[in-house]
């Protein structure tokens, strides 16, 4: 009889958390500086950095992934395994990690609190409302929405041109009947008819804000530098000139201080922002993994996607932005990922796994190693050491852990292990610990990809041949005259934040593995001058999400006595 596992809901229901001020305690912050949401939650004062000025940094440890699949690589799961691993090492380790969008909670992927063993509690309140830390995001992003049609309403004063008005409003639930709407149909007292829309709120800019911001003066200055269009001669407008951007950050003032809460094991645990992975860093905040690196001796913090997306990001923008080194790198993979990456195999969300996929098949694993050796190459470009976690999953079988692990050190792993953090928590991360701690012993080597002084068009070459493998860029005319524009600005200098699926190395999510002598289209270059930095779209990206034919939200409910159920 096949044993019955539990549900990761099960399995943190049956959890006793400790209260959070032991867990604050665990890593020196006295009980005064929490501001406690309730027993579990708190949030760390931005002074807690005076107060630790003169303690020396932890070690920094990044974890990415080969390129994503539908069938989940377990990132999460292994950032939260290692951290805990760490701790049964005897260090004082500390993992940082997103808020997850409830849009994706609702909709397909479900919860994001890592899963089995290795999860982070309180679990429900995690996925859901948390501390409000994204209501009020997405209640200063339209804010500035309402400042800039109540402007255009009142006689224009800045001249603003309503076609060129970029900035939609935001919501964090996926609704895709709000990806285009027309707003100002009241009449004479309703508003200036105009085309807008909504993007999710980890896709505002105001997320990305907050989580590459250094501290509260730093939040208001990049707040009044958002561009949200053009006057009619074609001059940038800002929330600054708006005169909006002291009332967002009044809106910010809490949203601003992590959030600590505590693994299954009572290991630390950093949330904070949720910036989108596609269009934005798909990074947790700066100032969340400065404080960690006061409190501890690692903090192991998660990037988005694979290493082509969010590593990427973390080294050329948040690392910019921050000033941090990273010191060694995870990188997770799992057998039938890789199996999926060799092209055989169609695999859907919601739908059962092919059976092929279940069954050793050395022939099939090989042809997916591509993505990993890549994936691993990609790590090395910043000089950091990498350290390559196989996913263990109970199909699994010796010989294929063996091709897997052997390939990573042939591809210049400092370490390939086996994680069974998902079944066993810290005790199953303890060799993965292990490993990181010897690959990150050494002071850093880190190099970024690029200076950031190179003319924006080298800086996005250098992204797409160097990292995703591309032969060369094809810039449209549009994106020439962009590129123009915002050289003329002052904005050359801004890193780049590429935009495009994270399904693939390249630009289109149907080419799996490590596509070759492809060309990447540069569709065109957006301003995010507030986060300070440039995205170019290398294809359709969706910043608001649609909701599946049967969403994961159907399977939520609750008891009479108040106890959720269903959420995964």
């Amino acid at each position: 009889m096949k044993k019955k596992h539990l549900s990761d809901l099960e399995i943190v229901q049956r959890a006793t958390p400790l209260p959070i001020q032991e867990i604050a305690g665990k890593l020196a912050i006295p009980e005064e500086a929490l501001h406690l949401y309730g027993k579990f939650m708190a949030k760390i004062p931005l002074d807690i950095l005076d107060r630790f000025i003169d303690k020396p940094n932890g070690k920094y440890i990044l974890v990415t992934c080969i390129t994503p699949t539908p069938l989940g690589e377990g990132k999460t799961v292994n950032t939260i395994g290692l951290s805990m691993g760490l701790n049964k090492l005897g260090k004082t380790a500390v993992c940082c990690i997103r808020q997850p969008s409830m849009g994706p909670t609702f909709g397909i992927k479900g919860g994001a609190a890592g899963g089995g063993y290795s999860q982070v509690l309180p679990m429900e309140d995690f996925n859901l409302h948390f501390t409000g830390d994204f209501h009020a995001v997405t209640s200063a992003h339209n804010l500035l929405a309402s400042f800039i049609d109540n402007s255009i309403h009142h006689k224009n004063p800045l001249n603003i041109d309503p076609r060129s008005v970029s900035w939609k409003r935001a919501l964090d639930i996926s609704d895709r009947a709000l990806r285009q709407i027309i707003t100002g149909l009241g009449g004479k007292t309703g508003g200036v008819p105009r085309e807008t829309g909504f993007d999710i709120t980890a896709a505002s800019e105001v997320m990305t804000i907050l989580s590459l911001t250094n501290g509260l003066k730093d939040l208001r200055e990049r707040l009044s530098r958002i561009l949200i269009g053009y006057t009619f001669d074609g001059k940038p407008v800002t929330a600054g000139d708006l005169q909006c951007a002291g009332a967002m950050t009044a809106l910010l003032k809490d949203a601003i201080h992590p959030n600590l809460i505590q693994t299954l094991e009572h290991t630390p645990c950093f949330v904070h922002t949720g910036p989108f992975g596609n269009i934005s860093t798909g990074n947790s905040s700066i100032l969340a993994d400065k404080i960690a690196l006061k409190c501890a001796e690692y903090v192991v913090t998660e990037s988005g996607f694979g290493a082509d997306m969010g590593a990427e990001k973390f080294v050329n923008i948040k690392c910019h932005y921050s000033g941090l080194k990273p010191d060694a790198a995870l990188l997770v993979c799992s057998v039938r990922a890789l199996k999926m990456h060799g092209g055989l195999y169609v695999v859907k969300p919601g739908k059962p796994l092919p059976p092929g996929l279940l069954k050793e098949n050395a022939r099939d694993l090989g042809k997916g190693l591509s993505n990993l050796e890549k994936q691993i190459e990609n790590i090395l470009i910043y000089k950091i050491p990498v350290v390559v976690a196989l996913n263990r999953f109970e199909t699994d079988t010796e010989t294929e852990i063996n091709i897997v692990l052997e390939a990573a050190r042939n591809a210049g792993a400092h370490a390939a292990v086996v994680s069974d953090a998902f079944a066993k928590g810290g005790e199953g991360a303890l060799e993965m610990a292990a490993a990181i701690s010897d690959a990150a012993r050494n002071s850093s080597q880190f190099t970024p990809l690029y200076n950031q002084e190179l003319p924006i068009k080298d800086k996005i070459e250098t992204i797409a041949r160097k990292i995703y493998g591309a032969s060369r860029c094809i810039f449209t005319p549009l994106s020439e005259k962009q590129i123009d524009k915002f050289t003329q600005l002052g904005f050359q200098n801004f890193p780049v934040c590429m935009a495009k699926t994270h399904l693939s190395l390249s630009h289109n999510p149907e080419w799996k593995n490590k596509p070759e002598d492809f060309e990447t289209p540069v569709q065109n270059v957006e301003a995010a001058a507030g986060a300070g930095y440039l995205y170019a779209l290398l294809g359709d990206i969706m910043t608001m999400p649609g909701l599946p034919t049967v969403p994961a939200g159907t399977q939520v409910d609750i008891d009479e006595k108040g106890k959720i159920k269903g959420l995964f």
